[in-house]
């Protein structure tokens, strides 16, 4: 499977486990800690596997970005929270970045 692939499905598993973490309840309820915990290790997993043929600086870059990026919008769109306006504009600063790390890396 192409790397770039592998990254981006580990950054969506790293928004599950993030979000997922408030409802652990600091790891005293069982069902989604063992979520926070199936999803921490994939996305680890997977970044492993997309850092065998992608650079590690950037890979970890992206992954980082997309976690952050993913749990921002979902907390702002899903779970209600505030957004202003810097606080967008740094968010598609992160994105632009993101794109920007991709569009310059020697494909592998």
């Amino acid at each position: 499977m192409n790397s770039w692939i592998l990254l981006i499905l580990a950054g969506l598993l790293e928004v599950c486990w993030a979000l997922g973490l408030k409802s652990t309840h600091g790891f005293t309820r069982l069902w989604p800690s063992l979520f926070v915990g199936v999803a921490l290790v994939g996305s680890m997993w997977l970044l492993a596997l997309a850092v065998r043929t992608l650079p590690i600086g950037t890979a970890y870059a992206v992954w980082v970005g997309i976690g952050v990026a993913g749990a921002a919008l979902v907390s702002v769109t899903a779970l209600g929270e505030a957004i202003t306006p810097a606080r967008a504009l740094f968010l598609g600063l992160l994105l632009v970045a993101i794109i920007g790390l991709k569009m310059t890396s020697p494909d592998h």
